[in-house]
């Protein structure tokens, strides 16, 4: 059998390139100018190599009783990492993915394809515009993961967008975003302000180093209407091969401390990663 060999192809967003991992026969890692961008293994879809990818799913696995089809809206696409992950731990999902870069959504079509029957909806599209545009009431889910290279886009940080997500979902249902920053945490902390002004219910996954600010790294944000199920989502965290905690109530109050909700028109994207933080090759 033929070595599978890296791809490299130009897309809206960049150079885009698929590496095989050596360890596993169909599991590949997607780069866009060098940041990594998703990791599948088409063998095992519930493998999730990158430890925030991994956090989101915590909350994907406590949204419902187990094995329950969720129906999901996905913001950001990639390799479709976690619509493969919910397709095969929650058969029956509904799902729509929205992706705004046409020639990455061609790449992932061609090299890296959905199973056959996996309802899943790809549309090419800009997040917020398709958040906008969705029903009221609609998905259990809306799982966030968008980077314009290594940086949430400022549009997808507001009061405005966060009241979007917000009447998208459904009575319970729970948002869930990957943010990064490091300290002073800036960014962060205006984005718990940003959704504590339109959620009852928030909660941060993280790695405790990053949080005392001793590193650059991503961060899970968890918001509802609804109480969460933080006990949950602190073991399935506390279980990882790189433990996370889960900061939420007064706790998280007292890291988001005074800062202030960001509206449109004050709307920046997060902060620019140190030089190396996330590169591959």
């Amino acid at each position: 059998m033929n070595e599978p060999i890296p791809v490299t192809r130009a897309v809206d967003g960049g150079t885009a390139k698929l590496m095989p991992d050596l360890d596993r026969p169909r599991a590949w890692l997607l780069t866009v100018d060098g940041a990594p961008q998703s990791y599948v293994d088409l063998d095992d879809p519930a493998h999730l190599e990158f430890e925030y990818a991994r956090r989101m799913a915590h909350v994907l696995d406590a949204a419902a009783e187990p094995g329950a089809p969720l129906d999901a809206l996905h913001l950001g696409g990639g390799a479709l990492t976690l619509p493969r992950y919910l397709a095969a731990t929650r058969p029956g999902s509904r799902q729509v993915v929205i992706e705004a870069d046409r020639g990455l959504l061609a790449l992932v079509a061609e090299h890296l394809p959905l199973p056959a029957g996996t309802d899943v909806t790809v549309r090419p599209q800009d997040a917020r515009t398709a958040l906008e545009a969705a029903p009221e009431g609609s998905a259990d889910v809306i799982v966030a993961d968008v980077f314009g290279g290594s940086r949430v886009p400022a549009h997808l940080t507001s009061v405005e967008y966060a009241r979007a997500a917000a009447r998208a979902l459904r009575p319970g249902g729970r948002y869930t975003a990957n943010l990064a920053d490091g300290a002073p945490f800036t960014f962060l902390r205006s984005q718990l302000a940003t959704y504590r002004t339109v959620f009852a219910h928030l909660a941060l996954i993280a790695e405790p180093s990053m949080l005392r600010g001793r590193r650059f790294g991503n961060a899970v944000l968890v918001a509802s209407q609804s109480e969460l199920p933080v006990a949950a989502l602190a073991r399935r965290a506390a279980a990882d091969a790189f433990p996370a905690r889960v900061e939420y109530g007064a706790a998280l109050e007292r890291f988001t401390g005074a800062a202030a909700p960001v509206r449109d028109e004050d709307a920046t994207p997060s902060p620019e990663p140190p030089s190396g933080t996330f590169s591959v090759g």
